[in-house]
């Protein structure tokens, strides 16, 4: 057996995981456990990543001579998954498989129900999701949460397991973005094996691992407000989400052709909020506007309506609290003109992906904020163009590439990276501007 096995029960092979997955802390990941005795060990590992706890909800299809080998799988949504080949070889006719089908797929109603008030699964879509089971032996259950959840479209999908077999490691491997395994044993024989206690996991604690109220560390979404800002020639939509005494505010401003819905600045929003900050996404243009290629890389205007957020931001918000941008391709240009217009409301400007150039060098100059410009490592147009304006900053500046990743952040934990830089970047940027000015 491997060094450092058996664990001596869940709980200790969860706190081992934790040590793992340290990276995902502060990205507020969605964890998701594998019932019943995946359930203890997320509660463990979600707290400790300042996470969500929530179960995944698929189950097995027995063979007609034997319950406990999987020909296929059914997930919360009904769709099934089957192995032909281990169909065609049990003997499973399509009338069983059906019927199979509908029974399980009745238990997991009935889980939904007990264990959580019938109330549907927290939303995968945008998130970090850790899929979390207490060991590998098939992975049969696994691989079937692993392509449900696939379906939803999270932006980085984890396995974690302490404990797993060869083959069934690599299975998952294709089916996710990383997987966490603390020992993959040679020859492997039941999970239970690498525990010295392995008992069951009964639905009491399940619903004790599952209950937010016995958890008040856990802190839920922060309230939102929808807002509207009256920019002169326009009426700006917008969403305001703050939490209890944050740590600033943190206006975004989007790029040429999108709007306060992007998904990949609303996953940074997130991402900030879940570190104590406020946010403010808005439309910078109007419908029709927007469908106006040239109205998109108008700079002056876009800078007019986000200094309009601004101004409303600083008259509506506490203004002891600090106040930065985010700007995203043409949207950084927008951000770096607000800062040089508003040195005393604006701390920190943050680029992702801009356009920084399109602000003018005059402009550039003027900005006495700190920047951060992040940019892909496989952007090199406009990494070349962030390189050029930075020199023209006069303010503290840093640029932060991510590996790899395009113009759009798509690759796999690219967005995370962005997330993660950006908010360890602000807490510094921040917590330093406000211990001068308690010192003042």
């Amino acid at each position: 057996m491997e060094a450092g096995l058996p664990f001596a029960d869940r709980n200790e092979a969860a706190s081992r995981l934790v040590w793992a997955l340290q990276g995902y802390k502060g990205t507020r990941p969605l964890v998701l456990a594998i019932p019943r005795g995946a359930v203890p060990m997320g509660r463990l590992i979600a707290d400790a990543l300042d996470g969500e706890l929530d179960v995944v909800l698929v189950r097995k299809l027995g063979s007609p001579d034997n319950p406990e080998f999987a020909i296929g799988a059914v997930d919360e949504d009904g769709h099934v998954m089957l192995d032909d080949e281990a169909a065609r070889w049990s003997g499973a006719s399509p009338a069983y498989v059906r019927m199979e089908a509908d029974r399980q797929w009745e238990l997991i109603r009935e889980r939904r129900q007990a264990w959580c008030g019938g109330q549907r699964g927290i939303d995968p879509a945008g998130r970090t999701v850790i899929v979390v089971d207490d060991g590998l032996a098939t992975g049969a259950t696994m691989l079937s949460a692993l392509r449900s959840l696939r379906a939803h479209k999270p932006a980085r999908l984890v396995c974690a397991v302490p404990v797993g077999s060869r083959d069934a490691l690599r299975a998952v491997h294709a089916l996710c973005d990383e997987v966490v395994c603390l020992h993959a044993p040679r020859p492997f024989g039941a999970v239970g094996m690498y525990y010295q206690h392995f008992e069951s996991v009964h639905d009491s604690e399940v619903l004790k691992a599952l209950d937010r109220s016995a958890h008040p560390h856990v802190a839920g979404p922060p309230p939102s407000y929808a807002v509207h800002v009256d920019a002169g020639d326009a009426r700006l939509d917008g969403e305001l989400v703050a939490p209890a005494a944050p740590r600033g505010l943190v206006v975004f401003a989007h790029g040429s052709g999108s709007s306060r819905h992007s998904p990949r600045n609303q996953y940074v929003a997130h991402a900030l909020q879940r570190r104590g900050y406020a946010t403010l996404l808005f439309d910078l243009l109007t419908p029709a506007e927007d469908r106006d290629p040239r109205v998109r890389f108008d700079i002056p205007l876009l800078t007019r309506r986000l200094q309009a957020a601004v101004d409303w931001a600083w008259l509506e918000a506490d203004r002891h609290q600090p106040m930065a941008l985010f700007g995203a391709s043409t949207g950084a240009a927008a951000a770096l003109g607000v800062a040089a217009a508003r040195p005393d409301i604006i701390k920190a400007v943050i680029s992702r992906g801009g356009r920084p150039d399109l602000a003018g060098p005059q402009t550039l100059s003027q900005v006495q904020s700190p920047v951060l410009l992040i940019v892909g490592g496989a952007d090199t147009d406009v990494l070349r163009l962030n390189q050029a304006a930075r020199q023209y900053l006069r303010g503290p500046s840093e640029l932060a590439l991510v590996p790899g990743a395009t113009h759009l952040f798509e690759e796999a934990g690219a967005l995370e990276q962005v997330a993660v830089r950006a908010g360890e970047w602000l807490d510094r940027v921040l917590g330093a501007r406000l211990e001068v000015a308690r010192s003042a």
